[in-house]
C-alpha cells in the first residue's frame, strides 16, 4: 500500500483561490472539489470550523461569507474565491472575547463545545440583522444548528444576553 502521490493525483486539475479570512488574505491552489470547511481547517489552520455531519444538517461548520451564514461543508472553496469569510477565530479583538463568546461562557451555553462555533456564527448574523431579537426569532435563526447535548435553553439565553450587551455598548442612539 502506497501513501505517496501518484501520477493520477498529479493530473488532477487545480484552481487558484484567494479568500480574505478574518481580515487576512489567503491564496492557495486547490482542487475544485475541495470544500470550504476543509480549506479553512487544512489550508488556513482554523480549527474552530467544525465538520460534523458533512451534509449541512448540523450547522457546526457555519461561517459567514460576505456577512451571510453559510454551511462551509456544503460550499466549495472555489465558490468563496474573492469573498470575505468570518470564522469564530476572528471575533475576539485584542484578547477580548466578542460579547457572544462571553455570553456563551457566562450562560453555560458551551456544553461539549463541538457545535459552539456554528451557533456563535449563526448568532452573529442574527444580531447584525436583528439587534434585539425575540426568543422566537432566536429559535428560528438557530434552527439550522444542532446541539447534541440538548443545551438549547442556555444557548438562547446567551444570544439574548449578548444582544443586551451589544445594545448597551451601542448607547441610546445606536452610537
Amino acid at each position: 500500500m502506497s501513501t505517496g502521490t501518484t501520477e493520477r493525483d498529479e493530473a488532477r486539475p487545480t484552481e487558484s483561490v484567494t479568500v480574505t479570512i478574518n481580515g487576512e488574505e489567503v491564496s492557495r491552489e486547490v482542487e475544485p472539489r475541495l470544500k470550504l470547511s476543509d480549506f479553512l481547517r487544512d489550508e488556513a489552520g482554523l480549527r474552530g470550523v467544525r465538520v460534523g455531519c458533512e451534509h449541512g444538517v448540523c450547522g457546526a461548520c457555519t461561517v459567514l461569507m460576505e456577512g451571510d451564514a453559510v454551511k462551509s461543508c456544503l460550499t466549495y472553496a472555489v465558490q468563496a474565491d474573492g469573498f470575505e469569510i468570518e470564522t469564530v477565530e476572528g471575533l475576539a479583538t485584542d484578547g477580548e472575547l466578542h460579547p457572544l463568546q462571553e455570553a456563551f461562557h457566562e450562560e453555560h451555553a458551551l456544553q461539549c463545545g463541538f457545535c459552539t462555533s456554528g451557533f456563535v456564527m449563526s448568532s452573529v448574523e442574527l444580531l447584525r440583522e436583528t439587534p434585539d431579537p425575540s426568543r422566537d426569532e432566536v429559535k428560528t435563526a438557530l434552527s439550522d444548528n444542532i446541539c447534541r447535548c440538548t443545551g438549547y435553553h442556555n444557548i438562547y439565553r446567551a444570544v439574548e444576553r449578548a444582544a443586551a450587551e451589544l445594545d448597551v455598548r451601542a448607547g441610546p442612539e445606536g452610537e
